[in-house]
């Protein structure tokens, strides 16, 4: 029973975490438009949404990195190239949840499915990892020197805000 348990957490955080990550990526590939602030300066569309984590999270830092129209161009190419591929494993993802949902704990096949769907949703995952990894690799060879020392400065001002939000929501 706890080894049940144990595979059934396995799989809630590894499905929760990988459909969050593609909400992220699926509102950054999104974006169908390029604004510009009141100083000139290129940024990306807000679509109304607060997200600050996964891609849109990513494209409020590229937002802040000065991009070029060609720049932008590019990425929302990148982007609208990877929209497909991102859509088709969400969509997977769910219908994998929605396999979970449809059997309860005391059905004959529950062990069954709960195993079918965790292997299926490692693979997912791991698919989706490789593939936000090459959306941000080709992002990331769009920008000059000058961009990516400023990107990641940006990253750690973000990642220490995260900590910082946390220390103050977290009950120890």
């Amino acid at each position: 029973m706890i080894a049940k348990q144990k595979l059934l957490a396995m799989l809630l955080a590894t499905g929760g975490a990988v459909v969050a990550a593609g909400a992220g990526f699926s509102i950054a590939s999104a974006q169908d438009a390029q604004d510009a602030t009141s100083n000139g300066t290129p940024t990306v569309p807000s679509t109304g949404r607060h997200w600050h984590h996964g891609r849109w999270g990513m494209m409020h830092l590229y937002s802040k990195l000065g991009l070029t129209t060609e720049q932008q161009a590019s990425i929302k190419a990148i982007f609208a190239a990877a929209k497909p591929s991102m859509q088709s494993l969400r969509q997977q993802m769910q219908a994998n949840h929605q396999k979970l949902e449809s059997v309860t704990p005391d059905d004959a096949n529950y062990s069954t499915v709960v195993s079918e769907v965790a292997q299926t949703n490692a693979t997912l995952a791991s698919q989706r990892t490789t593939e936000a990894s090459q959306l941000n690799a080709q992002i990331y060879a769009l920008l000059t020197p000058t961009q990516k020392t400023q990107l990641a400065t940006l990253k750690a001002q973000w990642a220490a805000k995260a900590a910082a939000w946390k220390a103050a929501h977290t009950s120890s």
